[in-house]
Parts: structure tokens; C-alpha cells; sequence
């Protein structure tokens, strides 16, 4: 595997690291059982508490970063055994036009407005990643294939919490007031929220009727993930004057295919039920250890001095993506 810029081999063993994030890992889970927030978020949170704190040596460096790279990308490819083809194609047209519309626009229009507020390239693009496709694994993917630093996808998912809770609290409240039916409100949950949990959570206020759509909907822009990453790594490999001479990312990284090959044995339904659930809660734990190995190489201090501007474009992407899918909605 080619190496990520700015990364050093590690020439220790990674054990040490891999047994830290592992504790990390059960930590979270014990805390989402009585906390409504995301075991991902909770893992991020508990490794830039531990790097914060002196908590991380040098011995447990290399099995950090190994989870910070090689777990995420187990964990997306199995992220793909979620997603079954027949589903995404049952929305129909209308719909099925209406999440790719948004997804496009959202992307777009964080790039443009992430520009004018004066960020990074890399930063724009994580948190495009994230607020356009699924939130936290999404932001966790682009960084495979980006050349950002651990500060930005620490931002990216620390927004993705920040509006996805806002949602949780905002959307419902607007379900009557819209006059929208509960399938219609689903749709809207499903193509504008951040996070799968957090859809979930918003569809759930208004009943089955409403999380069915939703989910579906979520999934389906999941499904956009792949197409996304191999369009990011195609541009960074296009990008003049590279930081690291010699490397350069893959036209379509090797876990982008086990993706999508993840996606079309699930949607040859030869999986069993029992498999599934454990691939998911596999690909839950794989994902978390991922969010804790990037949580420890997270400077609180440098995070907050240049959160404003992020902050400030977390609003109006999600404000975007809010729109874009109601107006479009609307038009259904």
C-alpha cells in the first residue's frame, strides 16, 4: 500500500497502539448505551481527550495510525454489505433524481462557499464529503484519498455532529408546519441529514411510516460514497506540485472496489440475516477504533483557533442540503 503524505512508517510494533484503541473502542460503546450520540462521534471524542491529556506516548503511535487508515477502510468496504441495489432502485426516478440533485448541489456549493470563506481545499472537501453523502464515515473515506491533516477531519465530523444534532431537534418541529405526510417527510430526513443515526432518529419522531423512506433514502446516498472518492482521487493525482514528490493516490482506490463488490453481493441476497448483522456491527467497531486513531492526533488548541470559518460553512452546507431537498420535494 502506497504511503499517506506526511505519515511516517512505523517501525515499532503496532500493538501497543491497537490494544489502547481497542480499550478506547469499549469505552464508547459503554457510553452510547446510556448516551444518544453516535459511537463514532464518542470514539472521536475519547481519542483527542486522550491525545489532550498525555495520555498518548510514542509507543502507541503506529497502532493508532494503523486504525486511523487500515480499520476505516475494512470498515467502508463492509459499509457496503448495508446497501442492496433492488432498494435503492424500488424509490423510483423522482426520488432517485431528487437525492443525486442534492447530493451535486450540496457538494458543489460547500466547495464554492468553503472558498470564498477562506478554507483549505482539503478541509472544503471533507466537509462537502460529509454533509453531501453520510457524515462522519463519509469525511473518514475522502481523507483516505486527500491530502488533509488530522485537524480537518477532526472539524468535518465535529460539524457533522454539531448540525446533525440541530436537526434532530429542528426537523421535526417544522413536520407539521410543512404540511408534509410522513413519507414525505422520511424522503426529506433521508436526503438532507447527516448521519444514518441521525436520520433515524428524526424519522423516528414521526413513526414506521416515516423511518422506512428515510433510511432507504440515506442508503441510497451512501451508495454515491464510491463514485465521490474515485472522483477525488482521480483530482488529487491531477493536482500540480504534490507535498510528498512520488506519491500519488490510486484512480480508484483498492477499498472503493471492495465497496462496491460488498454492495453487489448484498444485492444478490446471499448473505444471511445473521451474517449481516454481524458484518454491521463489525463494521461499526471497525469504524469507531478508525474515529479513535484520528481523534489521537488531534490538537484541541489548533481545532478551535480555526473553527469560525468551518463552523460558519457546517450552517450553510446544511442549510443547502436542507433546501435544495425540500424545494425538490416540493416539486414531487
Amino acid at each position: 500500500m502506497e504511503p499517506i503524505p506526511g505519515e511516517k512508517p512505523a517501525h515499532s510494533s503496532v500493538w501497543p497502539g491497537l490494544a489502547f484503541v481497542a480499550a478506547g473502542v469499549a469505552v464508547a460503546f459503554a457510553v452510547n448505551h446510556t448516551v444518544p450520540v453516535s459511537v463514532l462521534m464518542i470514539a472521536l471524542a475519547l481519542g483527542a481527550v486522550a491525545t489532550n491529556t498525555g495520555m498518548v506516548g510514542a509507543a502507541l503511535r503506529p497502532g493508532l495510525a494503523f486504525a486511523a487508515r487500515q480499520l476505516l477502510r475494512t470498515g467502508v468496504v463492509l459499509l457496503g454489505l448495508q446497501l442492496a441495489l433492488p432498494e435503492v432502485l424500488a424509490l423510483g426516478p423522482r426520488v432517485l433524481t431528487l437525492v443525486i440533485v442534492s447530493v451535486a448541489v450540496t457538494y458543489a456549493g460547500t466547495l464554492v462557499m468553503g472558498r470564498a470563506l477562506g478554507l483549505s481545499a482539503e478541509r472544503s472537501l471533507l466537509i462537502a464529503t460529509g454533509f453531501s453523502i453520510c457524515g462522519a464515515s463519509a469525511v473518514a473515506a475522502a481523507r483516505s484519498v486527500v491530502n488533509s491533516d488530522d485537524e480537518d477531519v477532526a472539524t468535518g465530523i465535529a460539524l457533522v455532529t454539531i448540525f446533525g444534532t440541530l436537526s434532530i431537534v429542528i426537523m421535526p418541529a417544522l413536520y407539521m408546519p410543512l404540511g408534509l405526510d410522513p413519507t414525505s417527510f422520511g424522503i426529506w430526513a433521508g436526503a438532507s441529514v447527516h448521519e444514518v443515526a441521525q436520520v433515524v432518529a428524526v424519522a423516528g419522531t414521526v413513526g414506521a411510516s416515516a423511518l422506512a423512506p428515510a433510511v432507504v433514502v440515506k442508503l441510497t446516498r451512501v451508495v454515491l460514497l464510491a463514485p465521490l472518492v474515485a472522483g477525488m482521487s482521480l483530482w488529487q493525482r491531477r493536482r500540480a506540485g504534490q507535498p510528498v514528490p512520488g506519491w500519488r493516490p490510486p484512480i480508484v482506490p483498492v477499498f472503493v472496489l471492495g465497496f462496491l463488490l460488498a454492495m453487489a453481493v448484498r444485492s444478490a441476497d446471499v448473505v444471511p440475516g445473521g451474517l449481516l448483522e454481524l458484518a454491521a456491527t463489525a463494521q461499526t467497531m471497525l469504524l469507531a477504533a478508525a474515529m479513535f486513531g484520528m481523534g489521537a492526533a488531534v490538537h484541541l488548541r489548533t481545532l478551535i483557533r480555526g473553527g469560525g470559518p468551518s463552523l460558519l460553512l457546517g450552517l450553510l452546507s446544511t442549510l443547502l442540503i436542507s433546501t435544495v431537498s425540500g424545494a425538490g420535494l416540493m416539486l414531487l
